[in-house]
């Protein structure tokens, strides 16, 4: 049985079984709900159903509570419907979003960037490569049927023609069944298979408000992406750039963000460090990242967040930003979750 789903205020709508998620029923027709980990742990999908009946597949409580439950939101990724639904989601994505498919690469360069983070160099066919927006991601399809899953760290016009290649961040997960694998054994032009592009976290660009990029160890990856593509496309909204680690080497591009920001007027570059030691000599910020947004931004009213990196960051940014009168359909997140996170 099908039932239709309708998204306000854009009018968007699609069909869905009652055998598959609201989710990916809108993904397969085109539809672009937002989503992150597609596993009801991050709660990247949330959003407000105004009617009709679902039922929620199993998920953390972290990413929907029974109190949110019994307020009417709803994970489009483990939801499915039971009836016609009419959801509430601003940040529905146009019409056109680039097709999600499965393709060989290869290992093209391993370069040890930090003492726990790879960046892997990955070379995707020649003859129809995949489109996608700075700031989405891709999956490992791994052979036992699991996924892994790394934003892109490059946008789309760094490819070079006729030998496109993707750049991923790696952050090693001692005892991980993949990352002990790119930190080891993985070798170049080794072939993997990957999946995408995924994910909804890429830059708006109809509107002027100005941005705060928020990211949290590897969760600079898309925030690159990003960053690469406005400089490109000549985007000058104002961006403040708060990248936290816990020690000054965490933040293993911090020489590219400052070169970046000479070359962007429009850029201001935050780097906060949480757990310096002495022998760091760090002289910078200190403290959580997310905190630091406040201390410079009291009043986010006016902006627009895009937040990526560990899950307890974006939560605790997403909560402490709207009390500082953030709307909530303009805070865009890409929460890190992990294997475990997903348990």
């Amino acid at each position: 049985m099908s039932f239709n789903i309708t998204v306000q205020p854009s009018g968007r709508a699609f069909t869905a079984t009652s055998d598959e998620t609201l989710l990916a029923a809108g993904l397969r027709q085109g539809i672009g709900l937002p989503y992150g980990c597609k596993d009801g742990a991050c709660g990247s999908c949330k959003c407000k159903k105004i009617s009709g009946e679902v039922t929620h597949g199993t998920h953390q409580e972290k990413a929907l509570s029974a109190d949110e439950e019994a307020n009417g939101f709803v994970l489009t990724c483990c939801a499915t419907a039971h009836s016609d639904v009419v959801l509430e989601s601003r940040q529905v994505v146009e019409e056109g979003a680039f097709p999600i498919k499965k393709m060989p690469v290869r290992v093209v360069s391993l370069e040890k960037v930090s003492h726990d983070v790879m960046v892997v160099k990955l070379q995707l066919p020649a003859t129809d490569p995949m489109k996608f927006h700075a700031g989405q991601y891709v999956d490992f399809l791994l052979r036992d049927g699991d996924r892994r899953s790394y934003s892109m760290a490059n946008a789309p016009h760094t490819f070079v023609e006729g030998a496109p290649a993707i750049e991923l961040y790696i952050r090693h997960m001692p005892g991980g069944k993949f990352t002990d694998h790119v930190f080891g054994a993985m070798k170049e032009k080794e072939i993997q298979r990957i999946e995408g592009p995924q994910g909804s976290f890429f830059l708006r660009e109809d509107s002027d408000k100005p941005l705060v990029f928020l990211a949290s160890g590897t969760g600079f990856a898309p925030i690159k992406a990003i960053l690469e593509h406005m400089q490109h496309k000549g985007i000058t909204r104002p961006v403040s750039l708060y990248w936290g680690g816990r020690r000054p080497a965490d933040l293993y591009m911090h020489d590219w963000v400052q070169a970046q920001a000479a070359a962007m007027p429009n850029l201001t570059y935050i780097p906060v460090v949480s757990d310096a030691l002495p022998e760091d000599s760090w002289t910078g910020r200190t403290g959580f990242v997310h905190a630091a947004v406040l201390q410079d931004h009291a009043d986010l009213s006016g902006h627009q967040v895009y937040a990526c990196g560990a899950p307890i960051v974006v939560d605790s940014a997403r909560t402490a930003y709207t009390q500082a009168g953030l709307p909530s359909d303009e805070f865009y997140a890409d929460s890190f979750t992990s294997a475990a996170d997903k348990v």
